[in-house]
């Protein structure tokens, strides 16, 4: 597999959210505005790096049966570097995401890349898959963030778009299943196409 190929493959052919389902806790969660989006997915992008990094180097020295567990560990140690780093610089972002950044330690993506890719590859190919999962991850994070902060409150970023009043459903939990089926269609759509 290219290096390209590892790398791109999370945006649209593997993407946790739109293609593979997973990780939808975060994703419907935290969705309610472009910037929450971002952020979470920022930070499960840092977790997913740096936990790939980890298992990638220390694969061959953890043992079959405590496998899982170690990678939790490791997995864990990263969620607390970015929860404690959030709460120190930018605390409005913590205050909003609260509960959903320690749920990142269990988070499927996670693990799942940790015992799917970086456990079987070397650490150069594992960082360009922890990127690329990532980056797939917030895109689609922000982007259902962005359609849900638009059509709800009519701004994108905390930015006016337009004045009047959005549909309230799309800021409450059932926009963000509504916002996602439809997205999550139009992949679909294009990706049968291509």
């Amino acid at each position: 597999m290219s290096k390209l190929s590892i790398f791109t493959k999370g945006f649209f052919k593997e993407n946790a959210v739109f293609v593979m389902l997973l990780g939808l806790c975060p994703t419907l969660g935290t969705t309610t505005s472009a910037i929450n989006g971002l952020g979470m997915g920022l930070a499960t992008t840092f977790v997913l790096v740096m936990s790939n990094i980890v298992v990638s180097l220390v694969k061959s020295q953890i043992p079959d049966k405590v496998r899982i567990p170690a990678y939790i560990v490791i997995i864990a140690s990263f969620v607390t570097i970015v929860e404690l780093t959030m709460q120190a610089y930018v605390p409005a972002l913590y205050d909003v995401l609260g509960l959903f950044i320690p749920l990142i330690v269990v988070n499927c993506i996670i693990l799942g890349r940790a015992e799917a890719f970086a456990s079987k590859n070397n650490v150069f190919d594992s960082i360009l898959d922890g990127f690329g999962m990532g980056l797939g991850f917030s895109m689609a994070l922000m982007m259902l963030g962005a359609i849900r902060e638009i059509l709800g409150s009519g701004s994108i970023f905390n930015i006016s778009i337009y004045q009047g009043d959005g549909a309230l459903v799309f800021v409450l939990a059932p926009g963000a299943f509504i916002v996602l089926g439809y997205l999550i269609a139009l992949i679909n759509r294009i990706t049968k196409k291509v």
